[in-house]
């Protein structure tokens, strides 16, 4: 699937998708665990400390997703400067590195992802990729004649310039978001920024921080408490692509299998973020 071009267009084409036979009882559905998290009595007075600790299960999981496996505990001393990383990181170590980086940086993403999302995705991709790429290939799309190899399993990667393209088609997709339902914006970003590979490298983390990011600024999750990584973890990684794959089919049926996996995602990670909550009104996460 590839959005539509002018703004009408891709309005009626989301509220379409949003449509979609059971899509409605879906999105309810993440809407609903994303309230009840809301009112969560840990939530009163001590959001920040809950948001902190999603964060680091988050980048826990974008790095399982992306086969960069370390424990959660050690994310969190990384992600609070408890520990450092090694002078000479391994190749684990420097996507883990990235993936820290860009999930920390949707904690200040919230002012401008839906007001300047050329920018926010500029700001991610710097940080997820910083370190795997040649500097001038930071924060920008693909050039023509740049490939990427990521995600391999759903096909190749489109040219640049569709890339590029596609890329734009986002952009415009998040600066309307507040006018269409969350948890549908939130996936099709996520799943043209994989789909596309815009960056050379560093796609899916983009990706799922764009979502995060979403969902917390269109109000879904607006204490970022919520886990939507780990979401789609719960399936493992063979689910996940599973979903991507669908949707790169471009029909009805796999776009709605994949819109249908992330709200599942959302559900999933709002149950993450009791969890989290849970842990903090009981003293075990300061």
């Amino acid at each position: 699937m590839t959005l539509s071009d002018s703004p009408a267009q891709l309005t009626s084409a989301v509220n379409a998708l949003a449509s979609l036979p059971g899509m409605p009882e879906k999105i309810d559905a993440a809407r609903q665990a994303c309230t009840q998290l809301r009112w969560h009595n840990a939530l009163r007075r001590r959001i920040p400390e809950a948001a902190a600790e999603s964060r680091v299960r988050g980048a826990w999981a974008s790095g399982e997703l992306d086969g960069a496996r370390l424990s959660v505990d050690i994310v969190r001393d990384l992600m609070r400067g408890a520990v450092t990383w090694h002078d000479d990181p391994d190749p684990v170590e420097q996507v883990m590195r990235g993936v820290v980086a860009a999930t920390a940086e949707t904690e200040r993403l919230r002012p401008v992802v839906l007001t300047a999302p050329m920018q926010a995705l500029a700001r991610l991709h710097t940080a997820a990729a910083a370190g795997l790429v040649p500097d001038d290939e930071l924060g920008r799309p693909r050039r023509d004649g740049e490939d990427c190899r990521e995600f391999v399993e759903i096909g190749p990667a489109p040219p640049a310039t569709e890339a590029r393209e596609r890329l734009l088609r986002v952009v415009e997709l998040l600066a309307s978001a507040s006018t269409l339902p969350v948890p549908v914006v939130a996936a099709l970003a996520h799943a043209e920024i994989v789909t596309a590979r815009p960056f050379t490298r560093g796609n899916g983390v983009v990706a799922r921080a764009v979502e995060r990011a979403v969902i917390q600024a269109g109000g879904l999750d607006p204490t970022g408490v919520a886990v939507p990584e780990a979401g789609h973890g719960t399936g493992g990684g063979p689910a996940y692509l599973g979903g991507l794959t669908a949707y790169t089919r471009g029909d009805a049926a796999g776009v709605g299998l994949w819109l249908t996996h992330c709200c599942d995602a959302i559900v999933a990670g709002a149950a993450e973020g009791e969890v989290i909550a849970d842990a903090v009104l009981a003293g075990r996460r300061t």
